[in-house]
């Protein structure tokens, strides 16, 4: 059989589907403040959920052990615990069935000899990238379980980019088998998206560390911060020294991701502008002119999510447009580098 066939590409889009739909409910389990709620990992016996009430009544009380409970859900009842349960418990479900997806069709293609070694190489990769999300999760979770009733917004940053960056690679991997055929390249116009999505990564980085910090609850006006202040003062004077209000203070972080908005924006502007003034093949244009869509949409939804102060279903919705519009940045990338 054909070594990087087509099954080979529908299972790296199966896992790159399977990935987008972990980031959706991650998404909500972080908007919900569910992420706490199993304060224990059992990697095989942690799939099963409490079955009875004794069974609920354990995993209640061992959740009112840690600083959520005993200093913001005190007046918590265990019906309310059920529905922070319920997304925590998914995720990881979901988590360890992208492993399975992972894991089981990459043997099968490398006994069956269906992969190239390239393939093979690339595969293992994702396969470590995969472990190393999964760890990330659990590191994230540990930082809320010590002294205070929330997660480290740098971890959640690690685990949220990491997420973002396997579904990046697993993309490209894709791509690379959708189209083999290597070209003749503008190396200056690849270079340029390239930093394109570098800025984009940070945006997205940026993104987790508002979600982190519960940033987003604050100075919902836009295009000021608010009072008609395009910076308001707390930016640089909530944290000391002045440098850390831009990676812990809640303004200075809301300011910084408000800032790269407009940033990612104009780099995506240039992208289509340099690119239409060399002959594009059709799926460049697709690529550019998706890209130019998307970026409108996830702007157009950054403003509603902080105007309405994140409700959970935009805030959800603004984080999939992040995804979409990476998706657009590394097919963009991949149809003027290969």
């Amino acid at each position: 059989m054909k070594k990087d066939n087509k099954a080979v590409v529908y299972w790296l889009l199966t896992g790159c589907v399977l990935i987008f739909i972990m980031v959706i409910v991650g998404g909500i389990t972080r908007l919900t403040h569910s992420g706490l709620s199993i304060s224990n990992y059992k990697l095989i016996s942690g799939v099963i959920p409490p079955m009875n009430e004794i069974e609920w009544n354990e995993a209640f009380d061992l959740y009112k052990q840690y600083p959520e409970f005993q200093k913001l859900n005190y007046n918590m009842n265990l019906e309310e615990f059920k529905g922070i349960y319920f997304w925590e418990w998914i995720h990881r479900v979901i988590g360890r069935f992208i492993g399975l997806v992972f894991i089981i069709p990459f043997l099968y293609f490398l006994i069956r000899k269906q992969l190239s070694s390239s393939t093979i190489k690339k595969s293992i990769i994702l396969l470590l990238m995969g472990g190393f999300q999964g760890f990330l999760g659990w590191y994230m979770v540990k930082s809320g379980l010590v002294d205070r009733p929330d997660v480290s917004h740098y971890r959640l940053a690690m685990h949220l980019t990491t997420a973002f960056l396997t579904f990046a690679y697993t993309f490209w991997v894709a791509l690379d088998l959708i189209f083999p055929d290597k070209k003749t390249v503008d190396k200056k116009l690849r270079n340029f998206i390239r930093i394109g999505l570098a800025v984009l990564i940070l945006q997205i980085i940026y993104g987790a560390f508002v979600a982190g910090l519960d940033a987003g609850w604050i100075h919902n006006h836009w295009p000021f911060m608010n009072e008609g202040k395009l910076v308001h003062e707390t930016v640089y004077t909530e944290q000391n020294p002045t440098y850390l209000n831009f990676v812990e203070g809640k303004s200075g972080v809301q300011f910084v991701h408000r800032t790269l908005a407009y940033i990612v924006v104009i780099f995506i502007l240039a992208i289509w502008y340099k690119a239409k003034r060399i002959g594009l093949t059709t799926l460049q244009t697709k690529g550019i002119n998706g890209l130019l869509i998307m970026v409108g949409v996830q702007f157009f939804l950054g403003v509603l999510t902080l105007l309405l102060a994140v409700p959970v279903w935009l805030g959800v919705l603004h984080q999939v447009g992040a995804f979409i519009l990476l998706s657009f940045m590394i097919f963009t990338l991949h149809r003027f580098s290969k």
